[in-house]
């Protein structure tokens, strides 16, 4: 089934279905560009591993509020032994258990060689807000921008803090950021919002290659269909995160013109 929007679907960008969304939408990226660029170029799917121990997203283990014991007056009546007096009863907390989190990007490497040309990577909300995955993402876009390899950048998430570019006036709710190594500093931004379809842009290669161009909007259409998120999603619940008031009243006009409210 389609996705009822345009462009980008909010829906997906729920955190209990976005980390299936990145998934799939990171083998779809690999899978439509690797005819195009083979046999010069293959695409490796790859992990970026670190830990976190962050309040709101780690894993916690509870101390269970419960307390074995006796009835020590009655065993003191029973035995004429004295007893000591019952400890203070404990408080229930959480301890943070260190969470390993493993996040998929790709790359285009050329064949023979094997030097990473190109660096496809689609944020994750752990990316967004400070932390250890935004640290660890930071560290990665540092070092590929230090390199020869191109960068290209895929922000579909409304929420968090936006990845640092130079004079960021612009105010977009999207952007897709594809920065060629031979044209640094200078880079080119998509950005879009959400009444609009997600632009399509050409994946940065060697300067004499072809390059092919990515339909984002249909590989994100095509992970929405083929892992039936519709059957997932309830319509009539506001996204989350929640919409601004304009993007608001828009989705719910569109939602009751398919029939979904």
């Amino acid at each position: 089934m389609l996705s009822p929007f345009p462009g980008m679907n909010p829906y997906l960008e729920s955190p209990e279905l976005w980390p299936e969304v990145h998934s799939r939408l990171i083998v779809a990226i690999a899978d439509a560009v690797a005819p195009h660029i083979r046999p010069k170029y293959r695409v490796a799917i790859e992990k970026r591993v670190y830990q976190m121990t962050d309040e709101n997203t780690s894993v916690l283990v509870g101390i269970p509020d419960v307390v074995v014991g006796r009835n020590l007056a009655t065993e003191k009546a029973q035995t004429n032994i004295a007893v000591a007096s019952p400890p203070a009863k404990p408080v229930t907390v959480t301890v943070p258990i260190p969470e390993e989190v493993r996040e998929g990007y790709l790359e285009v490497r050329e064949v023979g060689t094997g030097e990473v040309v190109t660096v496809i990577e689609v944020l994750s909300p752990k990316n967004k807000r400070s932390g250890e995955g935004r640290n660890a993402y930071e560290s990665k876009r540092q070092q590929v921008l230090s390199t020869s390899s191109h960068l290209v950048e895929i922000d579909l998430l409304r929420r968090g803090q936006r990845m640092p570019i130079f004079s960021d006036n612009i105010q977009a709710s999207y952007r897709i950021l594809v920065s060629r190594s031979d044209r640094r500093p200078q880079a080119e931004l998509y950005p879009f919002e959400l009444q609009e379809p997600i632009p399509a842009f050409p994946l940065p290669l060697r300067r004499q290659d072809t390059e092919p161009v990515v339909d984002l909007q249909a590989l994100v259409n095509g992970v929405y269909d083929r892992a039936g998120l519709d059957l997932a999603i309830d319509y009539t619940r506001e996204p989350v995160p929640p919409l601004s008031e304009v993007d608001a009243v828009w989705v719910n006009e569109l939602l009751q013109q398919q029939g979904l409210r």
